[in-house]
């Protein structure tokens, strides 16, 4: 373990941000709400629920292993001050759609390792674009998540191949702020 946070890049400095920024397009229209929000303080530790959340610029959320520099993280400089995954994603899960493991999988959002849960937000579609949470905040898309083994280690479920291209969006803090389930996200560009 490290007592410093792990070296972040500008969201539009990712590869994959500043491609995606060059290009009209992204999902516009929609509206989304956040649901859940849970930080760790360690890599490996349960995550906790927050019925509100201080998000700071450049660091990431206040409690959070990767705001601390507390935890188990790669050494590559990466966006990462918040992550987020998609209600519909879990739900889906549990539907066992697609059938890609020996049945439903019961996933709740403290156990995901992301510290957003969202419904009605197309995190795919977010790479390179920024967005509001709540009155105060506005996060950069930076690259999409990707699943990992050791979460299907970590909870004993085949959650690895099932989660595949749906894993969630690693953001970077553009304006910080407050933000609380309940709270409204909307598109900025």
């Amino acid at each position: 373990m490290t007592d410093t946070p792990p070296s972040m890049v500008e969201a539009f400095a990712h590869p994959q941000g500043s491609a995606a920024r060059a290009q009209p397009g992204g999902a516009e229209g929609w509206q989304g709400v956040l649901l859940h929000i849970h930080v760790a303080p360690e890599g490996s530790a349960a995550m906790r629920p927050l019925a509100e959340a201080v998000c700071v610029a450049g660091r990431g959320i206040e409690g959070d292993r990767y705001f601390l520099g507390t935890g188990t993280y790669s050494p590559k400089p990466e966006v990462r001050e918040v992550t987020l995954i998609e209600q519909e994603v879990l739900d889906a899960l549990q539907r066992n759609d697609p059938p890609l493991q020996g049945g439903p999988v019961l996933l709740r959002p403290e156990e995901h390792r992301r510290n957003l849960t969202v419904r009605g937000v197309p995190l795919n579609h977010l790479v390179g674009r920024r967005f509001r949470v709540g009155a105060e905040v506005i996060l950069r898309g930076g690259r999409l998540n990707f699943p990992c083994k050791y979460l299907e280690k970590l909870l004993n479920r085949p959650v690895f191949l099932p989660l595949y291209n749906r894993s969630g969006l690693n953001c970077s803090i553009e304006q910080g702020g407050v933000i609380r389930p309940g709270d409204t996200l909307v598109a900025l560009d």
